[in-house]
């Protein structure tokens, strides 16, 4: 019998990343996936739910930290926990249903019982077990948790800084998002989920990438009024910026007039929005908040990327979840108005199904090309993939560069952090 003792080697993140590219093992090298795992999706802060989707005591929802799976659970005392998704005993899925409410959990295989809290109830003969067996040191793993308007977060690493300090500039970017409430509290109204394969980097860095906008969602743009195909003529317009927020976050505006959508209120309604406009007119609200809301309704005029599995964009959450080197999943939650009209959550549906949704025509293009770089670096090694596209004017901003609307800016932010946290 012959024993393999081969270890495989990671390679050091000075050989991979540059201030102007990356190299392809980024991609593809499996060993390299599995330190990501730990070093920063065990290491920082990952977002996992929005307290939406959890509004009730006893509300869950299933989700993931790197590969971890967790649930994410409000108590009977209203608090938010977030713990894995693993029997203490033998080791199975305490939880299979992705999202409902619940009084307790209950592991299938041997009934090990815990409560809201992750705490171990009960046990079937537990006098099998000894005198001195504490059920307070078998609950579930906790993970540390916190939460930032409405977003929630946790992280495996007690030792890492408050969420607030970790988001930085960017809490100013989140409050300017949720103002798609339109005064209502911010909801998820839906989701869908679907599995790329393609390396979890390749979609980190999509979301504040402009340059691709009018090649891969050519078929989008067509799709447009000429009114509403002019809104999204921001690469030729180059208004816009993209800014390194630090930590490996970003931020791309596309469309500089509707970053504070409380702004300029007084602006014309869209022909598009003019029906929506009377709907609500219909129903009673007055005219300062019919153009509130059917602002909002229209979406942020701005991408946000939270390093590392995250993005607020335009309209919807998009979270990504690393499987293997060469697969991630990719969750788009539509996001509506909380009490708001029904006209309204309906109008964001439409708007949403139109780009994100499973047969839109936003984000099946983008599937196909996050594809296509998977399948593209299986060759070439030795080439670089560059990511020096606005180097030369980039400006500084207020936590780190800001870049021309098509620079890479976003995508240098995003390595800089994971060199940091790869090194470290």
């Amino acid at each position: 019998m012959t024993i393999d003792n081969r270890i495989e080697l990671v390679p050091e993140p000075d050989e991979l990343v540059f201030k102007d590219h990356i190299r392809t093992p980024m991609y593809d090298d499996a060993a390299l996936f599995d330190a990501e795992m730990d070093r920063i999706f065990k290491k920082t802060w990952v977002w996992v739910a929005h307290e939406s989707e959890i509004p009730d005591k006893g509300s869950f929802k299933l989700s993931q930290v790197g590969r971890d799976p967790v649930i994410v659970v409000r108590d009977r005392k209203g608090r938010i926990h977030v713990m894995i998704n693993r029997c203490r005993h033998r080791a199975a899925t305490v939880c299979e249903v992705k999202q409902g409410k619940t009084a307790s959990f209950q592991c299938p295989y041997h009934g090990w019982g815990y409560g809201l809290d992750g705490s171990l109830r009960a046990l079937p003969y537990p006098e099998q077990y000894g005198d001195d067996f504490d059920k307070a040191q078998h609950g579930l793993l906790k993970l540390r948790t916190e939460s930032y308007a409405g977003m929630v977060f946790a992280t495996f690493n007690e030792e890492v800084e408050p969420l607030v300090e970790f988001l930085g500039p960017v809490t100013k970017w989140i409050d300017l998002f949720m103002k798609q409430g339109a005064g209502y509290p911010v909801k998820a109204i839906g989701e869908h989920q679907f599995s790329v394969p393609m390396n979890w980097k390749i979609q980190l860095e999509n979301t504040t990438d402009a340059y691709h906008f009018p090649v891969v969602h050519k078929s989008f743009l067509q799709s447009l009024d000429d009114e509403t195909e002019e809104v999204f003529s921001f690469l030729e317009q180059g208004k816009g910026y993209v800014e390194d927020l630090g930590n490996g976050h970003s931020v791309m505006v596309m469309i500089p007039e509707l970053v504070d959508l409380e702004d300029n209120l007084d602006a014309p309604i869209p022909e598009r929005f003019q029906t929506l406009a009377q709907e609500l007119r219909d129903e009673g609200h007055d005219d300062q908040q019919v153009r509130r809301i059917v602002r909002a309704v229209g979406g942020a005029g701005f991408n946000l990327n939270l390093f590392p599995n995250v993005s607020l964009s335009l309209a919807f959450f998009r979270v990504l979840t690393p499987v293997n080197v060469g697969c991630t999943d990719v969750r788009h939650i539509a996001i509506g108005m909380d009490g708001g009209p029904d006209a309204a959550n309906r109008a964001r549906l439409r708007l949403h199904e139109h780009f994100q949704g499973p047969m839109g025509f936003g984000s099946p293009d983008d599937a196909e090309v996050w594809e296509r770089i998977q399948r593209g670096v299986q060759g070439g090694a030795e080439l670089p993939i560059l990511i020096n596209r606005g180097l030369e004017d980039e400006q500084p901003g207020e936590a780190g560069p800001r870049g021309h609307i098509s620079a890479e800016t976003g995508m240098r932010a995003a390595y800089d952090m994971w060199k940091r946290m790869m090194q470290s």
